[in-house]
């Protein structure tokens, strides 16, 4: 395991050498769409998965930022985006919201087995009728002596062929409005709970995702998380991390990009000169670099000004719908610039394009940030 401790001067390093192990496969991986279990036992290994628990549950008791920073080398230096994407949704999704609102038997019962990966976490949140109108859920939990029983069914649940527990979001109150939605923890083998096959999709294929089901699905009272009642103060907690945790990744990634951009202007020479003299390319590589610089200074902004405890739903959704959108025009560039090599699937370019769509579309579509920052500058009402 890395030994992260804050004296480092680039803690990325530690990650780095695990970067071709970590990348080995990736575009068959992809092809076949399958969870490297292999892959997983090395990320175990880095230790990353503990970086912001405190050491009382086994975490490393990193900050946010420092967090972000290391993410970022993931980004950089493993180019399975899929396996990527499941360390971060573990780290959010599950990790995150049973150390802030977690009882002490949950802590013990889960957080250190995130922190380990013993454990791989999951939430479910978005529903077939709903889709991004997370009030407009209709999965039930109704209160039967020492347990609730869920009925309904969840979509578009990363990580979930493969998760140990999954933190579902449902409605004990059908008439309670933003306080009647309660959060519960729910291991796989729970009776009554039905996990879909994994279902494919155009990229982050290797990140499994599923439908789930309740069924008269007997939960625990004990596995409430948070206060009944609580969950979207549990969700908006998570969808902050989430969103700094999954598109620091994404940074990360554009450095690696650029870093192909630059070497490929260097030395790809077309009509007698390197393509890069010629501005019309030029120009394309410094447009990456800037979309780079600026997601990346939102971003790290913003984990600053979460950390401080300030306000950050504006920050975030321009952090969010600016990375997610600059990561999807650099990949494009990077097809465009590599040309028909670029095209083909052996370079790995289209595959970070079809990456980079999801981001403008999970944690909020573009379209849903648009109308959050409209609402902050009192737009629309």
């Amino acid at each position: 395991m890395i030994r992260w401790n804050a004296d480092q001067t680039d803690l990325r390093e530690g990650l780095a050498r695990w970067g071709e192990a970590l990348s080995a496969g990736h575009i068959e991986q992809d092809e076949q769409a399958t969870f490297s279990w292999d892959k997983w036992k090395l990320i175990r290994e880095t230790g990353i998965l503990g970086l912001p628990f405190g050491e009382e549950w086994g975490g490393l008791g990193q900050s946010l930022l420092t967090t972000m920073h290391v993410l970022e080398g993931l980004g950089e230096n493993c180019r399975d985006s899929g396996l990527s994407f499941s360390v971060t949704t573990t780290m959010a999704s599950t990790g995150v919201p049973v150390e802030q609102f977690g009882t002490a038997a949950q802590k013990d019962k889960y957080l250190t087995r995130i922190c380990s990966g013993e454990v791989i976490g999951a939430h479910a949140i978005t529903e077939a009728e709903s889709g991004s109108d997370a009030m407009a859920m209709t999965t039930r939990a109704v209160r039967d002596g020492d347990h609730f029983v869920l009925n309904g069914g969840k979509i578009f649940v990363s990580n979930g062929p493969v998760a140990d527990v999954i933190v579902v979001y449902a409605r004990t109150r059908p008439d309670g409005g933003a306080l009647g939605v309660t959060a519960f923890l729910v291991d796989r083998d729970t009776p009554g709970l039905v996990i879909g096959k994994p279902t494919k999709k155009m990229g982050l294929r290797t990140s499994p995702i599923s439908e789930l089901y309740f069924d008269d699905c007997r939960v625990p009272a004990t596995q409430v998380l948070g206060r009944v009642g609580g969950g979207f103060l549990v969700l908006d907690h998570v969808m902050k991390r989430e969103i700094l945790y999954s598109f620091i990744v994404n940074v990360g990634e554009m450095r690696h990009r650029l870093g192909r951009l630059v070497e490929q202007a260097r030395t790809r020479r077309s009509f007698g000169k390197t393509i890069g003299s010629y501005q019309s390319v030029a120009n394309k590589i410094v447009d990456a670099k800037i979309r780079l610089e600026t997601a990346g200074k939102w971003l790290y902004d913003t984990g600053e000004r979460l950390a401080a405890g300030e306000n950050v739903t504006t920050d975030l959704a321009i952090a969010k719908l600016l990375t997610s959108e600059s990561n999807l025009a650099t990949s494009l560039t990077a097809v465009q610039l590599f040309g028909g090599h670029g095209y083909m699937t052996e370079y790995g370019l289209e595959k970070d394009v079809r990456n980079a769509v999801a981001g403008t579309i999970y944690s909020g579509t573009s379209e849903i940030q648009y109308n959050r920052i409209a609402s902050m500058m009192g737009l629309g009402q």
